[in-house]
């Protein structure tokens, strides 16, 4: 594992941890929000929200009766925590958590550069 300052919580996978400082409840660095389950890599797509961004994933979906992939695209409401700067285009990580609102029940674990 790498070796992580003594203010970053160890999250339990191997992720680069944020530069900035934040005081979230929710982020999984410096807060008390326990990650679990899915891991899904994908791109920023809205940033309109206050500590939510929207995380849009492609991916191919085979179809047998045609022997061909389709397009197919998803979009995630993620919990963003204010110390990873987080802006539109940006290549992102997000992992599973608990529900934090009616929509938002993943959290962004890593900022890819």
């Amino acid at each position: 594992m790498k070796k992580m300052t003594a203010d970053v919580r160890n999250i339990g996978i191997e992720v680069a941890a944020p530069q900035g400082e934040c005081s979230d409840p929710y982020c999984p660095f410096h807060g008390n929000l326990s990650v679990r389950g899915q891991v899904i890599e994908g791109v920023v797509d809205s940033v309109k929200m206050n500590k939510t961004v929207i995380v849009k994933r492609d991916y191919l979906k085979y179809q047998q009766k045609y022997e061909r992939y389709e397009k197919r695209s998803a979009r995630y409401a993620v919990h963003a925590a204010p110390c990873l700067g987080l802006k539109v285009g940006d290549a992102v990580k997000i992992m599973e958590c608990r529900p934090i609102s009616k929509t938002v029940s993943f959290a962004v674990i890593e900022k890819k550069v």
